[in-house]
């Protein structure tokens, strides 16, 4: 498709001078954050027409330690995290940078300067050099993850709950069920934070020549003062800005005598300006890998984002398309499938993975890459794949299932709020939210448990190649981290998407092909009657009005139906 972003630039003075002859500087600006994928439709294109999308950073990284014309790298990094699996992969990317002889600063006002500053610290300690403001503050206080719970203060609305899960780890509605941490809630959680917390300790080791015991005290210390943080080895400067870019330039000038003088560029801008637009298919030539992503909650029909907010979701028909679309063009010779998700529609995650799977069956490989979270359905989705790649600190597994309601008939009582009704059959208000489930609708939603969960168990095991008694010792509804998950043979490398790439080329056996984002269509496809559902254009998103939008949390916390049976909690957070 065409970036519409790039048609709507003005014409300015910098794209009518000539490019530069000096040696680069790549400079990244985190500040601002990076989007997950580029915006497929028009709004959200010129709204977001500024902000640069993480596969244009990641690549334009990677590309710039092979480019002998790009000097260094200089990224500003502020107490903002990404998540853990797209820092990780940021840190690998910077690790190829570094392997090439180039210097790499990562500097920073503060690392969270009232706050936690854990993961930006993290990413920092990828690069060869570490420098902060005199005045900033280094949160590397640990990790904590704070779950709410809501059930005290909807008990006094006399709101109550009915909730049906397979099994004990699934925690999906703990906030509106319990006041606590449940025994396995606490044991998952704890397992969590520990295998993240032993991620950055070893990191922060490595990179700063201390070993983790130092470290471990140096974070129970935290947060750490600008001069503390240097006396313990942590930043190798304290600078402002300006001094922090002229050290550099003098470096680049002196490493490339008689080069001109250094140009500054962002990152994803020269990723965009070295990168050919595809050509049509026309079955000739070595190929390429297609880049199918799936972002938010997983649902039947179309995928669906709000440009004003709410989140992505991804709609199984958009996906499913995208992988026949696939199958079709010649030039795909393999497919990576990025899977961020925390689950949904069951129904939906099925259909993907059928699609993954034929897709394989056709000759044409599916590596499945996660991102910072790909679990319940969103581990289900990657079931069809013939690899699935996860970087140590992703959070996937949850393999089991919830669901429920609330009841909301005393609270309606109180205020005088009454409804009535007719039905011709005994299950037709199975769902309503004025009553509890009655013992013949209990008996029907513990039988969709039981099915969805051995359906579940069964499909992990026939992909992973282990039996259900396997699965089902590391499912039960539990949250695994990437690199726990590995370990126990739910995933087959950590890494990110280069892992992925190297992995489709592999089973391609087809040389060094490109990755391209899939499909790619023409901005008019969206205003065109579609064809059938087999047409090309029906890959794509659309735009909507987030039926919750900004209130997404809230809902949830409520546990109110906006996803579905497979569903991971959405309630917690790790800072």
């Amino acid at each position: 498709m065409v970036d519409l972003a790039k048609i709507t630039e003005p014409l300015s003075l910098s794209r009518l001078r000539p490019g530069p002859h000096g040696p680069l500087v790549l400079e990244l600006d985190l500040t601002e954050g990076v989007a997950d994928e580029a915006p497929g439709d028009p709004i959200s294109q010129i709204v977001n027409r500024r902000r640069q999308h993480f596969l244009d950073v990641v690549e334009g990284i990677r590309r710039g330690a092979r480019d002998p014309k790009a000097a260094a790298l200089i990224v500003r990094i502020d107490g903002r995290p990404l998540g853990f699996a797209r820092t990780q992969e940021l840190r690998d990317a910077v690790a190829d940078f570094r392997a090439s002889g180039k210097a790499a600063v990562a500097w920073a006002d503060s690392f969270g300067e009232l706050g936690s500053g854990n993961l930006p610290y993290y990413l920092a300690c990828a690069f060869s050099r570490v420098v902060m403001s005199p005045t900033g503050v280094l949160g590397l206080t640990g990790l904590i993850m704070r779950s709410t719970f809501v059930k005290g203060a909807i008990d006094r609305l006399d709101v109550t709950y009915e909730v049906g899960k397979r099994h004990e780890y699934k925690n999906a509605l703990n906030g509106v069920t319990e006041t606590g941490f449940t025994e396995a809630h606490r044991e998952a959680a704890d397992r969590i934070v520990t295998s993240l917390s032993d991620q950055i300790t070893e990191a922060v080791a490595e990179a700063r020549d201390l070993t983790e015991d130092k470290v471990r005290e140096l974070v129970s210390r935290g947060p750490l003062l600008a001069k503390e943080a240097l006396d313990a080895g942590l930043v190798d400067a304290l600078a402002y800005r300006d001094e922090v870019y002229e050290e550099l330039t003098e470096r680049v000038r002196a490493e490339h005598p008689g080069g001109g003088d250094p140009e500054l560029q962002y990152v994803a801008r020269y990723h965009r300006k070295h990168t050919p637009m595809p050509k049509p298919s026309l079955g000739d030539g070595p190929g390429y890998i297609a880049l199918i992503t799936g972002h938010g909650a997983i649902t039947l029909g179309r995928s669906r984002r709000s440009p004003l907010g709410g989140g992505s979701i991804m709609g199984s028909d958009t996906v499913t398309a995208a992988f026949r679309a696939a199958r079709r063009d010649p030039q795909v010779k393999a497919v990576v499938f990025r899977v961020d998700s925390r689950g949904g529609s069951p129904t939906a995650s099925d259909a993907i993975r059928r699609e993954s799977r034929l897709t394989s069956e056709a000759g044409i490989p599916v590596i499945a890459a996660m991102g910072d979270v790909a679990g319940s359905g969103g581990y289900y989705v990657t079931l069809g794949a013939d690899a699935v790649v996860a970087q140590p600190g992703t959070i996937t597994g949850s393999i089991g299932v919830i669901t429920g309601k609330p009841v909301f008939g005393a609270l309606m009582e109180r205020f005088g709020v009454t409804t009535d009704a007719v039905s011709t059959g005994e299950h037709a208000g199975m769902f309503d939210t004025t009553h509890p489930f009655t013992e013949s609708e209990w008996e029907r939603i513990n039988a969709l448990l039981d099915e969805i969960y051995d359906d579940f168990v069964g499909k992990v095991a026939q992909a992973r190649g282990m039996t259900r008694e396997q699965v089902h010792e590391v499912a039960r509804g539990r949250v695994w981290t990437g690199r726990d998950a590995h370990e126990r043979g739910l995933v087959d490398e950590l890494g990110g998407l280069a892992t992925a790439v190297r992995l489709a080329r592999e089973k391609a056996d087809a040389g060094p092909l490109p990755l391209r984002a899939f499909p790619r269509t023409h901005p008019l496809d969206r205003f065109r009657p579609h064809e059938s559902s087999e047409d090309l254009a029906t890959a794509q998103p659309q735009s909507t009005l987030s039926p919750w939008g900004s209130l997404t949390d809230a809902a949830l916390a409520m546990g109110l139906p906006v996803t579905g049976p497979l569903s991971m909690a959405d309630g917690w957070e790790i800072r």
